[in-house]
């Protein structure tokens, strides 16, 4: 897989429509990256603990949801005002609807019940630049799976760009997405045994 940096594509703000004529000519072939803030992220190969990680979670929230509903590092849709400078792909998100009515667009924060990133080396970027992002799009909830410190971030109630409500959920508490309070997540169930 080729990085941003090696095409010589960083150190420019990008648009949207830049990156898409760039994809449409096949520039960008054998790249992962996702277009935040007008700078083109490098989504690194997937380490096993990132991958399985990202594959738990996407089973624990389609029992509660329904797997048509669940979606995988797909695009979401910024906030309006910054859907020319962000094309973000979280690891997971809960749509409203089944995934046929995304079939023409990309869900936007109201048809998002929860939206989710994994981290490991990412960390930094998803509590800050990213979390500041889905609040300033109003997704009304966000999850970060922080793989090394083995715990559940929990980012609820977005006012004016960022969230006013942050919980930390350990191994031995659980969980109850916003659009299920009738549903109980394990935070153990999250994390594989150590080995």
């Amino acid at each position: 897989m080729m990085s941003a940096a090696f095409l010589g594509l960083t150190g420019k703000d990008w648009t949207r429509d830049e990156v898409e004529s760039l994809e449409s000519a096949g520039h960008l072939a054998g790249c992962r990256f996702e277009l935040i803030e007008g700078e083109l992220i490098d989504k690194m190969g997937q380490n096993p603990p990132h991958a399985t990680l990202v594959h738990i979670l996407m089973i624990l929230l389609a029992e509660v949801f329904g797997l048509r509903r669940v979606r995988m590092q797909l695009p979401a849709e910024a906030a309006r005002n910054e859907r020319q400078r962000s094309v973000p792909e979280p690891d997971v998100m809960v749509t409203r609807d089944d995934l046929r009515t995304y079939a023409t667009r990309h869900p936007e924060a109201a048809d998002v019940l929860l939206i989710a990133e994994v981290a490991d080396t990412s960390l930094t970027i998803d509590t800050t630049v990213k979390a500041r992002l889905y609040a300033r799009a109003e997704y009304r909830e966000y999850w970060i799976v922080d793989i090394n410190a083995r715990h559940l971030l929990v980012f609820r109630q977005p006012v004016d760009g960022s969230y006013t409500l942050r919980t930390v959920c350990r191994p031995g508490d659980t969980i109850s997405p916003l659009a299920a309070p009738e549903a109980s997540i394990a935070v153990n169930d999250l994390f594989p045994p150590p080995l």
